[in-house]
């Protein structure tokens, strides 16, 4: 970027929208200020940058396309934490579909349901970013599962990591670190 976009930048973090493109060429970033599409946030507040991993738990047989329900599940934690669509957040925002037996879970009643582990850095998440990626989350599992009761039996739990509890390629990020390192990936874009 250049040194005027740098300068109106300076001491912010900078969160693409998803709704502003794949893309976080020099153009984009600029076509996006001048859209409003960029949301930007005093490097002070809760907000942080994460990198989230979702872990589902189901009955063997549960849903038909895993890797179609992992994708989605990806893609909207993206949207709900506003980080660009970078390769450093696509290539590390994941999820997991774990099968199990269906012998080898039950709630108290004696039905099965499906857990979604959602971990996120500390303050990734406000109030209002929590009851929309749970509600939703729910949704996709029971849509995935064709079978919309489904919703009653879906728990989704979210946890936060400490600071440097996000380790990537050998590398264990605090959040003022990722920050950084996306600034850098967006100045070279």
């Amino acid at each position: 970027m250049d040194s005027a976009l740098n300068g109106r930048l300076s001491g912010w973090k900078i969160v693409l929208s998803w709704l502003c493109g794949q893309r976080t060429d020099r153009n984009r970033v600029e076509q996006a200020l001048s859209r409003g599409c960029l949301f930007i946030t005093n490097p002070h507040s809760r907000e942080d940058i994460a990198m989230p991993m979702i872990d589902v738990y189901a009955p063997t047989g549960t849903f038909d396309d895993k890797h179609a329900l992992a994708q989605e599940l990806a893609q909207a934690i993206m949207r709900w934490e506003k980080v660009p669509a970078i390769p450093f957040f696509l290539d590390n925002t994941a999820a997991f579909i774990h099968e199990l037996d269906p012998d080898s879970l039950s709630t108290a009643g004696g039905s099965a349901g499906v857990r979604v582990n959602v971990t996120t850095n500390a303050g990734a998440l406000d109030r209002e970013q929590q009851l929309g990626l749970v509600k939703e989350f729910t949704a996709l599992v029971a849509k995935a599962a064709g079978d919309p009761t489904l919703e009653e039996r879906t728990w989704v739990a979210l946890t936060e990591a400490v600071p440097g509890g996000w380790g990537i390629a050998g590398h264990s990020y605090t959040n003022e670190e990722i920050v950084q390192h996306v600034r850098e990936l967006l100045g070279k874009a």
